[in-house]
């Protein structure tokens, strides 16, 4: 049985009382839940447990969304490129299938006059509008004929359509191969659907006496996820973090007339890009978010509102429909909200669920009880091997853990599916323990800490804290995240900013800056460095003795004489090809001042060179200089080509910053053997010692009281009392 009762929250299952019941005690849960699929008997309601209950807001609602299937959620849809082949008669047109690549089970046109105002079709050949006199529609088709196509010229055809399967559910349905009633989803932007929804919420609070939680499931818009028509191509786009799954005709229009400009479908289109997350937001995008933000908190508070009226509390999963709750934005207090409750397959995940201004922070903790896991591998079913996937993803989970607590964690999914599987039930029993110790460490005060302060530097600042667009498995080619897992654990204060902080004199606040990305993202910045003034903000306060620490292509854009703008304090550069005849500076690398671990791997990138031959490079590859330091005025840029997360580099970035900020490669509370880490809590006199790998490991760490020998299994946890 666990250490301690509290702070977990179990997934119940109907059916299996007994299970349910042995499983809360056993992992010493203080909570009982629902989940998507599952119903709690009375048997389990009336167990002594605090209930959570789960609503999702806007698809447990067909037979109301049947009645009113013009307020069902929208997006914008563009279809493929056709080419215009012109007939031997000399005429030219092209018959455009609005349908055809997309799957038809999620998605309907809407060919609405009040939609169809906002269609579009494009000549992308001209990057052109195409006059809406020159198009026709057929609705009993589904198809657009552009009558006049200039000859081998590419159209498509931007339109609205109705989504009509909710992403999440279908997801759940095709993955655990339900056989029943697909679930729509509601758009409570329209009048009749808030006057419902709200009549809805005082009915279900009513209804469920026994609820102490309700648990929103997110609140109105999902991330955007688009399935296309071949299975070999499902997913055609995914973003956890857009906004194009918030439009709809009415929005549209009051977007209008409260900005006084209207959106059009390109402005989401953008050249069928998308406006990915991954790419700096325009104005028009951050004006739409702002108004959508507006609406989620208005009507949120409304129905947040009426569950506090009943006596309960309502806690938000920031994950699916989380768009437009943006924690990190200033104003998620305004919902009035109890709790946060955020899926976690990795320290940075933790560490955004913790930093938000919440009450009580809760993580639900991987591998969900799912037969499979993402991607179809088996989970708790043959095959699956449950603990080695729980113990990876607590070996993350844990590092954030020791830096930042939260108050709560849990699972989710189906109990009964753990019945083959004690070595996992264990190892959970397990995780409770090391928990509530980790908690009762922070209880005394904060871990110690480096002085050094670390920023990271991106369009988006605070409001992407610890954050991209979406978890780490989507995301594993972009440096940054990698950056944002490693910081998760380590012993340093870090903060987000945006450009127009640097701007705005928030570097005081720092003393190394991180810009990391690729050319024209967000992590890297794009046209943001086309601003003089930013430049100009950042060279003196390197130059003044800060660190600018640049990954991949840093602060790249198009237009100077060098590509990466901050190449001057960074000593190096990327020649784009127009460098092709010009002679580069030779080098040998060497690292005198042990910076580089053993096993660290830095992937070398092309066009890297030297721009006066004075960077120190540490690390080579292929004759290219991957890792460098170069002094400029009292401070120094650092230029890494690249940043993929392990044991090792994990080590690099810690070494790196603490050479940056004159505190040594080493010291106090930093173990000797890279697979492992500590965290030391000076309020406790509590030394946290963990193992991130899966063999045995030996370590040592120096303490004030003198060095400290340990051997840790396999993932282990070692706690000493100095």
């Amino acid at each position: 049985m666990s250490l301690r009762k509290g702070g977990f929250t179990l997934p119940g299952e109907s059916g299996y009382e007994a299970l349910t019941l042995k499983m809360a005690e056993k992992w010493g849960a203080d909570v009982i839940r629902d989940s998507d699929g599952t119903e709690l008997s009375e048997d389990i309601i009336h167990a002594g447990y605090g209930i959570y209950s789960t609503v999702c807001v806007i698809r447990e609602h067909n037979e109301w969304a049947k009645q009113n299937p013009d307020k069902l959620q929208q997006t914008f849809l563009c279809t493929e490129p056709l080419v215009a082949v012109p007939k031997e008669d000399g005429s030219c047109s092209v018959t455009v299938g609005l349908m055809a690549d997309f799957f038809e089970e999620q998605f309907r046109i809407n060919d609405g006059a009040a939609a169809m105002k906002y269609w579009e079709v494009w000549d992308r050949t001209s990057n052109a509008a195409v006059d809406r006199k020159d198009w026709t529609y057929d609705s009993q088709a589904g198809t657009v004929t552009v009558t006049s196509a200039l000859p081998w010229h590419k159209y498509t055809v931007s339109f609205l359509a109705y989504r009509i399967w909710e992403e999440i559910s279908m997801y759940n349905h095709t993955t655990n191969h339900w056989d029943k009633e697909h679930l729509m989803q509601i758009d409570p932007r329209y009048p009749e659907t808030q006057e419902y929804l709200l009549g809805w919420m005082k009915d279900w609070c009513e209804s469920h006496p026994d609820t102490t939680v309700v648990r929103f499931t997110s609140l109105f818009y999902n991330f955007v996820w688009i399935w296309g028509s071949d299975e070999r191509r499902r997913n055609l786009f995914t973003d956890w973090g857009s906004y194009d799954f918030t439009v709809s005709d009415r929005a549209l229009d009051e977007f209008a007339a409260q900005y006084g400009y209207s959106m059009t479908a390109e402005d989401f289109i953008n050249q069928r890009r998308l406006h990915v997350t991954h790419m700096p937001g325009d104005a028009k995008k951050k004006d739409w978010m702002t108004f959508i933000n507006d609406f989620v908190i208005s009507f949120g508070k409304k129905l947040v509102d009426i569950v506090h009226a009943y006596g309960k509390k309502a806690y938000v999963f920031y994950d699916d429909s989380w768009v437009g709750l943006e924690p990190y934005n200033g104003r998620f207090s305004e919902f009035g909200f109890d709790g946060l409750i955020k899926c976690v397959f990795s320290g940075y995940e933790a560490r955004l669920c913790a930093g938000v201004d919440v009450p009580v922070h809760e993580l639900r903790l991987h591998p969900y009880l799912f037969p499979v896991g993402l991607g179809g591998a088996p989970t708790f079913m043959e095959g699956g091997d449950p603990t080695t996937d729980a113990k990876k993803y607590w070996n993350s989970v844990r590092r954030a853990l020791l830096r930042c607590p939260v108050d709560r964690i849990g699972l989710g999914g189906y109990l009964h599916l753990t019945q083959g599987f004690p070595d996992f039930c264990d190892y959970i029993e397990k995780v409770t323990d090391e928990f509530h110790l980790i908690q009762d460490f922070h209880a005394q005060g904060k871990p110690y800490g480096i002085k050094t302060r670390v920023g990271v530097l991106h369009a988006w600042g605070a409001l992407r804290s610890w954050t991209l667009s979406g978890h780490f498995h989507e995301t594993w080619q972009h440096d940054l995240i990698h950056i944002n897992e490693a910081l998760s654990g380590l012993p340093v204060e870090v903060s987000f900013l945006s450009f127009e902080d640097v701007k705005a004199g928030k570097l005081k606040d720092v003393d190394v800056l991180i810009n990391a990305g690729f050319a024209g993202s967000a992590w890297s910045g794009g046209d943001a460095w086309k601003d003089d003034e930013l430049v100009e903000k950042l060279t003196a306060w390197v130059y003044g003795g800060g660190t600018f620490l640049g990954v991949n292509e840093p602060s790249a854009t198009a237009g100077y004489d060098t590509y990466f703008r901050m190449a001057h304090v960074l000593g190096v550069d990327e020649d784009t090809g127009a460098r092709i005849c010009h002679g580069t500076w030779s080098f040998a690398a060497e690292d005198p001042e042990g910076l580089v671990p053993e096993g660290a791997e830095v992937v070398g990138k092309p066009g890297r060179f030297l721009t006066d031959g004075k960077a120190r490079v540490l690390l080579e590859k292929d004759g290219l200089p991957v890792l460098t330091v170069h002094d400029f005025g009292k401070g120094k840029g650092i230029y890494l080509a690249s940043f993929q997360i392990s044991d090792a580099n994990t080590r690099l970035l810690y070494q790196l910053i603490r050479y940056a900020g004159g505190e040594g490669v080493t010291g106090l509370y930093m173990t000797d053997n890279l697979h492992t880490e500590c965290a030391y809590y000076p309020g406790s006199r509590k030394l946290v010692v963990i193992n991130n790998s899966g063999q045995p490991q030996k370590t040592g760490v120096e303490t004030e009281t003198g060095r400290r020998e340990v051997a840790l299994e396999p993932y282990e946890t070692v706690f000493i009392n100095l």
